[in-house]
């Protein structure tokens, strides 16, 4: 029995555009504002180049394998299971992350326009209502992100309009799009080291790969969907920087942690609570897709031995993974608790980096393996500069960033070592792609 394929391209479209937009860069642009200055739209022009060759290196893999599984599964099949797991454990490691960085996230200012909360309490309370829902169940999930979406590009929208319309009537500083340092740093280094958190705001495509069984004729329909969504969210992302250096000065975009809020206060005739109201979507809403997506891949790890099985316990009447979603939630709040938003961030940013060096080297691994049907080819140079953005970013991330994710990394060596023992033997399933092929 397969997976049906009823995903169309313009749902595909959507799905990869909801998990690029939204949370990353209504709270990250005063961080990338605190790295770069005042150009922040430059570290957002970079880190887009920089996402769409690993983007690139995927739209192969998902073509030319269009099953579920993902960065875990193509690594598995290029160079074993060591390193199989040690990619689906950062994957894993990286959602559990994103979440926490989003539960941080949620107690800023956004939500101080209705109540004042300690950021801890914020977290603990937003993260326990999330894993309820996620133990209830989630149905209509894609109509449910098709309606989030529209709202998180509704609020984006609305701070590009609002920021016009401060240029227009000259209450904006234009000059401050060409300052590029922050810190006393270099040019260079400002705009790597804004760079790097920037890159958070395009992350989520890679989880799309995961939906490629399900999808209608994949091989033509991935490649454009992602492709579009990425331009859709560049597109964005760089008006909204732009807008939002110009409307606000960037020592207080910088201290903010709700910075398209300030752009809508200096605007005036929006109030506030609206926009807050939907930026409260749009973190609510990445975090609970990001949280679902971590308790299904830590059941599923387990249901195939690489985990404790006590994480494969269901509820039994709504059928949810109620021990994974327990124990990446409260990870999740650990980490929240103790990490602020940009540290979260870099420390995901640096997770999902060891995975897409990961898919860039296979691609070029799996060059090898043939199968009939046409699939999209990637140029060999874009998976080789692939590798080459990643460890360029890697040297770009902090030492305290390193210290916490060198820990999660540390502990996916152990357990991955563990499971390449009990994993001898066994086959990623290399036929597979010639009945897919097929079908």
């Amino acid at each position: 029995m397969t997976l049906r394929r009823e995903v169309t391209t313009p749902l595909l479209y959507l799905f990869i555009l909801g998990d690029i937009l939204g949370a990353g860069v209504y709270v990250l642009v005063g961080q990338v504002a605190a790295e770069s200055g005042g150009a922040v739209w430059l570290p957002l022009v970079l880190a887009l180049l920089l996402a769409l060759l690993t983007a690139t290196s995927y739209a192969e893999l998902v073509t030319k394998f269009p099953r579920a599984g993902g960065a875990s599964y193509y690594a598995h099949r290029a160079f074993g299971p060591f390193v199989g797991f040690l990619t689906g454990f950062c994957m894993l490691a990286g959602g559990i992350v994103s979440v926490a960085a989003l539960a941080r996230a949620f107690g800023g200012e956004y939500l101080a326009e209705f109540v004042t909360s300690p950021p801890a309490l914020a977290a603990l309370i937003f993260l326990a209502a999330l894993g309820l829902l996620n133990a209830y169940g989630i149905k209509d999930s894609l109509r449910a992100n098709v309606v989030a979406t529209a709202i998180e590009v509704s609020g984006l929208l609305l701070v590009v309009g609002l920021g016009a319309w401060l240029i227009a009537r000259g209450d904006a500083d234009l000059g401050r799009l060409s300052e590029l340092s922050a810190g006393g740093t270099g040019a260079v280094t400002a705009t790597l080291s804004g760079a790097v958190l920037a890159y958070y705001s395009f992350v989520g495509f890679e989880t799309s790969v995961n939906i490629a069984e399900e999808t209608k004729d994949p091989r033509r329909s991935y490649p454009r969907a992602l492709f579009g969504a990425l331009a859709t969210a560049g597109v964005v992302y760089l008006l909204v920087g732009i807008v939002a250096s110009a409307a606000v000065p960037t020592s207080q975009l910088a201290e903010s942690s709700g910075p398209l809020l300030e752009v809508v206060r200096a605007a005036g005739g929006v109030p506030p609570w609206i926009f807050s109201a939907v930026a409260l979507v749009a973190v609510a809403n990445g975090a609970l897709l990001t949280g679902i997506m971590s308790s299904r891949l830590a059941y599923g790890m387990a249901r195939d031995g690489l985990l404790p099985h006590g994480l494969t316990r269901l509820l039994p009447k709504r059928g949810t993974p109620w021990v994974a979603i327990v124990v990446t939630t409260a990870l999740s709040l650990l980490l929240a608790v103790t990490g602020e938003v940009a540290q979260l961030a870099s420390t995901l940013v640096l997770l999902l980096l060891v995975v897409f060096t990961a898919v860039n080297l296979a691609v070029l691994a799996l060059r090898r393996q043939h199968v009939e049907a046409d699939h999209f080819h990637a140029p060999t140079v874009v998976p080789v500069l692939g590798v080459l953005s990643c460890l360029l970013l890697f040297t770009q991330i902090e030492a305290g960033v390193w210290l916490r994710g060198g820990i999660l990394i540390a502990a996916g060596l152990v357990l991955g070592l563990i499971a390449a023992h009990r994993s001898q033997g066994l086959d990623p399933e290399p036929e597979a792609e010639s009945q897919e092929a097929r079908t």
